[in-house]
């Protein structure tokens, strides 16, 4: 690098023009390009694999932290399941006991009016006024009783009007049925409407 260092009013900005004088002839030979080619290359192989092990380091960090959060939620899931487990059991084993403890009332108070009936038997309701039998066994759709001797179809929730004598109105409804009985309700009253 060549300075004048005996003038003394040479001023900075003329050094720097010399200094880059300087740098421009080093870097326009042939030695220099071939220096300034290869400083630039290996700054670019640097970077390139710095950016590649970086990528590769977080990366790994966003899977390790996926399988811990997917191991997390399994972990999860199968504690749900245990107890959904758990309480459909508690569940069904209160429905049994509330289905037993109400065979037991219904044994010992029977709601009033209130009447199961089996295949092919007769049931007298209603302080006597209806004669109530069930024909055969229940269907899908339907059963079939008979009322003071006349035989009807029904499904759950029809009520079947009877009038034994002009000044008494009875109603039987059919609560629920399954294969193996009826249950109905049957009330009399005084007739209002004669």
């Amino acid at each position: 690098m060549w300075m004048r260092v005996s003038d003394k009013r040479t001023t900075d900005c003329q050094r720097q023009v010399w200094m880059s004088a300087d740098a421009h002839n080093l870097f326009m030979s042939r030695r220099g390009r071939i220096f300034l080619i290869t400083v630039t290359a290996a700054l670019i192989a640097a970077v390139a694999i710095f950016g590649r092990l970086y990528g590769q380091h977080l990366a790994y960090g966003a899977m390790q932290d996926r399988d811990s959060a997917i191991h997390q939620l399994e972990v999860e899931r199968q504690q749900l399941q245990l107890e959904k487990s758990n309480q459909v059991a508690h569940m069904t084993t209160m429905h049994t006991d509330v289905q037993r403890l109400q065979a037991k009332l219904d044994a010992i108070l029977p709601s009033q009016n209130n009447y199961n009936i089996d295949p092919n038997q007769s049931l007298v309701l209603a302080d006597g006024r209806l004669t109530v039998g069930m024909i055969g066994a229940p269907r899908d759709d339907g059963i079939d009783i008979n009322i003071n001797g006349k035989r009807y179809s029904a499904v759950v929730g029809d009520v079947i009007h009877i009038t034994p004598d002009p000044s008494t109105a009875c109603n039987v409804k059919i609560q629920s049925f399954d294969m193996f009985k009826a249950q109905l309700t049957a009330s009399c009253a005084a007739d209002k409407t004669g």
